[in-house]
């Protein structure tokens, strides 16, 4: 009778880490899930700003619509660009594109003490900001995932129950606008 009740025990123990770990893999999908809707809100507030900081900087270059046409078709790629991998590659481009606008109003003086065109770029400045801090907490949260998928005995329930691993947001850091070095020039 001692058997039974020890191999009952064994059963019910090996049930009850089955729930928890399940539970676990669902809570930590749910808090990738989360994270990647905050890099979305950051990104939508950055192509809602950039149609205003083209029609700034237009005011005073109207000539140079090649760079224009660029972060136009840009952002529209951006939107339209889905997971984490194709996401980053577009937010990169994207970015490229920005930094030609900025070098056009680097030719503008009168544009770069325009008040506007001051306020948007303190406000692309502070999303580019909030992209990154939301990014790296989007990826703390795919790198737990992946561990926790990965992971001995969890494993074992992950691929029971299908979970799998999820992208990183990868951006390249040497492109970001809001990171620019200031250059002095005597």
């Amino acid at each position: 009778m001692t058997i039974i009740y020890i191999i009952l025990g064994i059963i019910v123990l090996v049930v009850l880490w089955a729930i928890f770990a399940y539970n676990s893999f669902v809570r930590l999908v749910n808090r990738t899930k989360e994270a990647w809707a905050d890099i979305d809100v950051q990104l939508k507030r950055r192509y809602d700003l950039i149609p205003n900081l083209v029609n700034t900087v237009k005011g005073y270059a109207a000539h140079e619509q090649s760079a224009f046409e660029k972060v136009t078709q840009a952002r529209a790629a951006a939107l339209g660009a889905q997971g984490p991998a194709a996401k980053g590659q577009a937010e990169n481009m994207l970015t490229g594109a920005l930094k030609s606008i900025f070098a056009i109003a680097e030719a503008y003086p009168d544009l770069k003490a325009n008040q506007n065109f001051l306020e948007l770029q303190r406000e692309l400045s502070d999303t580019e900001n909030k992209i990154q801090a939301a990014r790296r907490f989007y990826n703390g949260n795919v790198r737990d995932l992946n561990t926790a998928i990965e992971s001995f005995p969890g494993n074992l329930i992950a691929s029971t129950f299908k979970f799998s691993k999820m992208e990183f947001f990868q951006l390249d850091e040497s492109e970001q606008v809001a990171k620019q070095p200031v250059e002095v020039k005597f």
